[in-house]
């Protein structure tokens, strides 16, 4: 596998498949941004993510409370917290400053943007993108994603998801 790949989500439960196996593969200080339309799974991408990390309850979309916080502990190996943002509603710098959100992208951390294109000079490097398109796949709608790594520890990650194609 490359730098990147491209795979077909006819459905919600290939995606939360897909967010599993992400899951299986994921480390802290990773920054994973999201890219889709709206309606295009940016969000069932993250919960599934986070209950295959073993979180149990409501996953909420933090679209107005921009950023919501998660401790998992991956199958009792380490813990990190998984910070899910929204940034489809954010306007401001100034609040991106005030609300200290910098300081959530460290060596302990997971963050994971929707809309990050609306805080582009305000964010680090991604560590991968995930695009979603909305397609025709066999006569339904579904997705087809694009994963791309941009540092050795999206290329890790990449390496180590396993998925069948």
């Amino acid at each position: 596998m490359g730098d990147n790949f491209t795979l077909d989500l006819p459905d919600e439960a290939a995606t939360l498949q897909f967010a599993a196996a992400l899951a299986g593969a994921m480390r802290a200080k990773l920054n994973i941004y999201l890219h889709g339309d709206l309606g295009a799974g940016k969000t069932t991408l993250v919960r599934g993510l986070l209950h295959a990390l073993g979180h149990v309850g409501k996953v909420k979309s933090p679209t107005y409370s921009l950023m919501e916080a998660y401790e998992v502990n991956a199958n009792n190996h380490f813990k990190f917290n998984l910070y899910h943002f929204d940034l489809y509603r954010f306007n401001d710098d100034e609040e991106w400053e005030s609300a200290g959100f910098r300081d959530y992208f460290n060596a302990e951390n997971v963050c994971v943007i929707e809309w990050p294109e609306k805080a582009q000079n305000l964010l680090p490097r991604p560590d991968l993108d995930i695009t979603f398109d909305i397609k025709m796949l066999g006569g339904s709608l579904g997705r087809r994603i694009t994963v791309t790594a941009h540092t050795i520890l999206g290329k890790q990650c990449l390496q180590a998801i396993s998925i069948e194609k």
